[in-house]
């Protein structure tokens, strides 16, 4: 039987739990920061928590506001610097690959060199470029500013994602996560009235003006966000272990066991055999969640304009609401991972998905292309919820972010580079993109059943709990 402490009025006292201690003179140093304090509290939310939510959230919404506003201004950037079509391809696929370099390097340094810092840097490169793209004076420098962008921009909510799942109580980290996810959704759409409202007045440059004073956001991060306490746990365990061996003491079995796996290298470590079955399934997820989007994504305007004959500013719209409805979805998703369990969350979101993507792709009704079309978004977006707070689970904090960043770089060049060939011969040879889109059911049901079958269940448990 538990008593309640009282004060000396006799009211209850505040609940300050457990006394905070260091595991090494690292986590010592950071402990002198009241937000990293907070950051250890698993047992409630404090400032500190929303902190680095806001900070991760509004990554993912410039995430969004920054790719929405490439693709609204592409007709205008073309004229300007009289690009064909096939030559403004190549060099979106430049800029694709460049970002996805940057997808796996972010994450593998915030492994080596902690994940705010990293952040905070990742943040200023990518508004000190932005200004550049505006001022570009020919293709090629406009290419290669914004290449440098999106490598900045990929490992943002990379690192930020990490971040947040290394600092929110377990029971709140798919919700949190999903909820930051989501606000991508937000940024697309908040890009939408941008490129209306400024573009139309100022032109096309000022529109990347704009998200400039996201730099900001870094001072915000530095000041007020701390470091992972997974990872300066990790930091001083491996210090403690090497300095145990350098000077011929012993150390557990448990110690020699990690350390032997923590020095190999990083990329090797996602195959050794404890870990291999995670890297794989944490791949495929990433993988056909990055097919499905693409193929949607890239082709759903041509195909609304192809087979139903609906106008820029008809697609435009649906795409706005579209957006905004998988919103909902992911938010949702989120609070049922939390609540219900990952692999139900997965579950619940591609069957809904695929069924309402599959009566979409039929139908030819103009009322139910948006009926069906506003509810297949709810399960096809909402589970990149689930999916962002999956590859996080999946690997321990020594790589954590390797693993992140290996996921999904091969992810993106996968759904990005390669699939596109896939979706344009499909409609080369039949003739719409119909097909294509069929496709994407399957994989999505393919991947409800690879999920429910074959994965761990992670809602609620320590990141420690899952690996070491």
């Amino acid at each position: 039987m538990s008593s309640t402490a009282v004060d000396a009025a006799g009211a209850p006292a505040p609940d300050v739990g457990p006394p905070l201690v260091p595991g090494g003179p690292l986590e010592a140093k950071h402990m002198r920061s009241a937000p990293y304090r907070n950051a250890v509290q698993q047992g409630k939310l404090t400032r500190t928590h929303w902190h680095i939510a806001w900070a991760n959230g509004l990554g993912w919404g410039f995430d969004g506001m920054d790719g929405a506003i490439f693709a609204l201004v592409a007709p205008m950037v073309m004229q300007e610097f009289a690009v064909t079509l096939p030559e403004y391809r190549s060099g979106v696929q430049i800029a694709m690959l460049v970002g996805i370099v940057g997808l796996y390097l972010w994450p593998w340094l915030a492994d080596q060199f902690g994940r705010r810092t990293l952040l905070a840097v990742n943040i200023a490169m990518f508004s000190l470029m932005m200004p550049l793209v505006a001022l570009a004076p020919n293709w090629g420098f406009f290419v290669a500013a914004y290449a440098i962008v999106r490598f900045a921009l990929n490992g943002e909510w990379a690192i930020g994602s990490m971040l947040v799942a290394e600092t929110w109580p377990a029971r709140l980290r798919g919700m949190i996560v999903s909820v930051d996810r989501s606000a991508w959704g937000v940024g697309a759409a908040l890009a939408g009235t941008i490129t209306a409202v400024v573009v139309g007045q100022w032109g096309w440059r000022a529109a990347f003006v704009l998200p400039a004073v996201v730099a900001l956001l870094a001072v915000y991060v530095r000041f007020l966000c701390p470091e992972s306490p997974y990872w300066v746990r990790t930091m001083d365990r491996k210090r403690r272990i090497r300095e145990a061996l350098r000077n011929g003491h012993g150390i557990s079995a448990e110690d020699r066991q990690w350390i032997g796996k923590a020095e190999k290298v990083g990329v090797s470590q996602l195959f050794l055999p404890d870990m291999r079955r995670s890297t794989l399934l944490a791949t495929f997820v990433a993988c056909t969640n990055v097919i499905a989007f693409s193929t949607v994504g890239l082709w759903m305007p041509l195909f609304l304009k192809e087979a139903h004959g609906w106008t820029a500013a008809e697609y435009g719209s649906f795409y706005v609401a579209w957006g905004l409805i998988g919103v909902l979805g992911i938010i949702g998703a989120g609070w049922i991972i939390d609540r219900f369990g990952r692999r139900l969350g997965f579950v619940l979101m591609l069957v809904e998905g695929a069924v309402f993507l599959t009566l979409w792709t039929y139908t030819s009704n103009n009322t139910l292309l948006w009926v069906y079309g506003l509810l297949w978004s709810i399960g096809f977006l909402g589970v990149w919820g689930p999916a962002t707070t999956y590859t996080a689970e999946m690997y321990p904090t020594r790589i954590r972010g390797v693993g992140n960043g290996f996921s999904w770089a091969l992810a993106f060049f996968t759904g990005y580079v390669l699939w596109p060939f896939v979706s344009v011969w499909i409609r080369e040879a039949t003739g719409s993109f119909q097909l294509a889109f069929l496709l994407i059911p399957v994989v999505m049901l393919g991947q409800a059943a690879v999920v429910w079958w074959w994965s761990p269940e992670n809602a609620g448990k320590d990141l420690d709990g899952i690996h070491v």
